[in-house]
């Protein structure tokens, strides 16, 4: 099967995103981060992530159906060219500096489609050559529009976007399942351990404004704060890295693979089953997540502060450090008006409430059930992540056909 070639000058126009100082992030209208753009083929439903911005800013950096986002620069050439494509319009939404925006120019790109396709290994290669990678692999719109890309017919964009869609709604569901699972365990955590309305609470007596045998403590009183890094005997010849832009609000989203010699400085942290990764650089973005079951090449950036329980629950431990109180905490605690950041001492030295083992122990029985449940289906969707790039190249190439 035979497709026409088509320069991404003939089907789009290039715009270059909005560049916002620090202060301006946070609060506001939607905006498309970089983060979002590497680690989505299209952009999520909602856009979580807000700044402050003008209406004019809004109507000259908008996002419109058929849009595709595209990482103009970054550390590494793997990073560079990575694409999202956006399925709906995003009234007073606006996009980041870091990102080029295309914007069609004729209506013979089917979004879906061509959101597959910018994610083929094949195509993704192409942006190797463009990295000169003295300081910054950077992207330059002459070289972006030059690119070609194989183009059938709308019928048959649609029907390979349907084949593949259908992987991505079984991934969805899913992440339907974990938010709800998610919301479960920190319901059971604030109605016992916030409203103290845990088993037997009727006839326990509240002390000092706790209950009876419930002790405030330092989070080092019942966890160890980055106590395992990567091995100097390390055996194998690559690490499956994860950075800060990776995880957001409990979840670990890719790993990036690397040779062990050609691995990121900050590679250094290692977790074991239970631990907590929490982000030290602006911990307002939520950069945490539960570790379970890691594998023994996952390697984390030392951004991270990594929280191994020790005399609690690590199900206790993540739904204690993961509360609005706690993220409010670190938030005040940081250094830094360009890079606001905290230290491990700041886990170190923050409140927990530490409840009765009895307590405890009954939490982490229906706790561990639910963030287990939530491992498998996350595990599912990663196995769904792979079958879908599988194919993906087949289907483009026309090798299977529709």
């Amino acid at each position: 099967m035979k497709w026409e070639k088509v320069k991404l000058g003939e089907l789009y126009e290039v715009h270059n995103g909005l560049s916002k100082a620090g202060k301006f992030f946070g609060e506001g209208y939607p905006f498309l981060t970089f983060s979002t753009v590497f680690n989505n083929y299209f952009i999520p439903k909602q856009i979580t992530d807000l700044v402050q911005s003008t209406e004019k800013e809004q109507e000259s950096y908008s996002i419109r159906r058929g849009d595709v986002f595209v990482t103009r620069t970054s550390e590494t050439s793997d990073e560079l060219g990575m694409s999202c494509v956006a399925l709906k319009d995003y009234p007073m939404a606006t996009y980041n500096g870091f990102t080029k925006r295309m914007r069609p120019i004729t209506n013979r790109v089917f979004p879906e489609y061509i959101g597959y396709y910018m994610r083929l290994p094949s195509f993704r290669g192409e942006f190797r050559a463009f990295s000169t990678m003295t300081t910054r692999a950077s992207l330059r719109n002459e070289d972006l529009l030059g690119l070609e890309v194989k183009l059938p017919s709308i019928e048959i964009q649609k029907q390979i976007a349907d084949i593949l869609s259908a992987y991505d709604d079984l991934i969805e569901n899913n992440q339907k399942q974990i938010k709800l699972l998610e919301e479960a365990a920190q319901r059971l955590y604030k109605e016992w351990f916030v409203d103290l309305r845990f088993p037997g609470h009727e006839n326990t007596k509240i002390v000092d404004g706790v209950p009876e045998g419930w002790q405030w403590c330092k989070v080092r009183d019942v966890a160890d704060i980055n106590s395992s890094a990567l091995p100097k005997n390390y055996k194998e010849d690559f690490i499956d890295y994860v950075d800060l832009g990776s995880v957001r609000c409990g979840h670990i989203e890719t790993r990036a693979r690397y040779n062990l010699n050609e691995a990121p400085g900050r590679a250094k942290r290692c977790a074991k089953d239970g631990d907590i990764i929490w982000g030290m650089v602006r911990p307002n973005l939520k950069a945490y997540a539960l570790v379970t079951n890691p594998k023994e090449t996952d390697v984390f950036s030392t951004g991270f502060a990594v929280l191994s329980a020790k005399k609690v629950p690590y199900s206790y431990l993540y739904c204690a450090v993961t509360q609005e109180e706690f993220v409010g905490y670190l938030v005040n605690a940081t250094n830094g008006a360009a890079y606001p950041a905290v230290k491990p001492v700041h886990f170190e030295v923050a409140d927990i409430l530490k409840p009765d083992d009895k307590v405890l122990e009954q939490f982490h029985s229906v706790a561990d059930s639910i963030y287990r449940k939530k491992e498998a289906l996350e595990n599912q969707n990663h196995n769904l992540r792979e079958s879908r790039d599988l194919i993906l190249p087949k289907l483009m190439s026309g090798e299977v056909e529709v």
